[in-house]
């Protein structure tokens, strides 16, 4: 027998500062985009710098070539996404940014915020998503 609706964890919006702090310590997120082929979702390690996030993959990746613009200074429209559940509980929250990103200049890479991926392997390519959007939700247990 299913519970009662009482008793099912309640689901709270999040506003834009709660979803920057909960995403604020970095780790890993998903970046999703359309590689040409339709859409894909990638996992990366990222860290927070203002109300964007930075991350890394190899030059020769497909990430890196579905996020290269064909204009100088360009963006490509891309989401982000982090969460953290519980099953147990049945509580977490989910982060969703989304917005503009493109490939760092070098000198807006010795400039930013450390990245560490924990692959190993070249990870030459940094990016920013600045985020135009940011929403989240919170399942809060019973």
């Amino acid at each position: 027998m299913a519970p009662e609706s009482s008793e099912q964890p309640a689901l709270e919006e999040l506003d834009r500062a709660e979803c920057l702090r909960l995403i604020a310590p970095g780790g890993v997120g998903r970046v999703a985009y359309d590689d040409g082929e339709g859409p894909a979702v990638v996992p990366v390690n990222y860290t927070v710098d203002g109300e964007s996030v930075l991350f890394r993959t190899s030059v020769s990746g497909r990430l890196n070539r579905s996020l290269l613009s064909a204009v100088t200074g360009g963006q490509v429209r891309a989401a982000f996404e982090v969460d953290h559940f519980d099953e147990g509980s049945r509580t977490g929250w989910s982060v969703l940014l989304r917005g503009g990103a493109h490939r760092l200049s070098d000198d807006e890479r010795d400039k930013a915020v450390r990245v560490d991926p924990w692959p190993g392997g070249e990870r030459e390519a940094w990016f920013r998503l600045a985020a135009l959007e940011i929403s989240g939700r919170r399942l809060l247990g019973t």
